[in-house]
């Protein structure tokens, strides 16, 4: 009897270890496929959401290309980075809430993502100033990373949202 009992423990704890060990490797395997462009670029886009509001200017700007254009007083990248660097003078804190963000690939490492920001600055807890934008910007893959090659925007009324 004794015999039979750790037979059966042992086949028991066999199969369960098999079993831990396979849900294991197919969790592994499902980490493993590669994002798509849709998810790569909205992963830049948090990571840039992310720096800005942590004040890290230079890491925003790492994912901006140095062929940036942009509009009106924005047209390049080094005003893109005087830009924020004025925001920050001017304000504690600055937020950024993305609305839903669509992303196209529109040829072989190119992409452009559509959505909505309400960008907020403040010195306080509670912003002071907001606007929200729609904005359409072009990606490019380089070496594998998403670089922002360009950005257009309007501003929308607040009342727009409401509707």
């Amino acid at each position: 009897m004794k015999t039979i009992r750790t037979e059966s423990l042992s086949a028991v704890r066999h199969t369960f270890l098999v079993l831990v060990l396979l849900w294991v490797f197919a969790g592994l395997a499902a980490c493993s496929q590669p994002l798509t462009v849709e998810q790569q670029v909205i992963t830049v886009i948090r990571d840039m959401e992310a720096s800005i509001e942590a004040g890290k200017r230079r890491d925003f700007m790492e994912h901006v290309s140095e062929d940036f254009t942009g509009q009106g007083a924005i047209d390049n990248r080094d005003q893109l980075n005087a830009m924020i660097l004025y925001q920050f003078g001017r304000h504690k804190k600055i937020q950024a809430q993305f609305l839903p963000i669509r992303v196209t690939p529109t040829m072989t490492g190119e992409a452009e993502a559509f959505f909505r920001v309400l960008l907020t600055g403040g010195d306080g807890w509670l912003p002071d100033s907001g606007q929200m934008y729609s904005m359409v910007t072009r990606w490019r893959e380089d070496d594998g990373d998403w670089m922002l090659v360009s950005a257009r925007w309007k501003t929308v009324a607040m009342e727009a949202l409401l509707e």
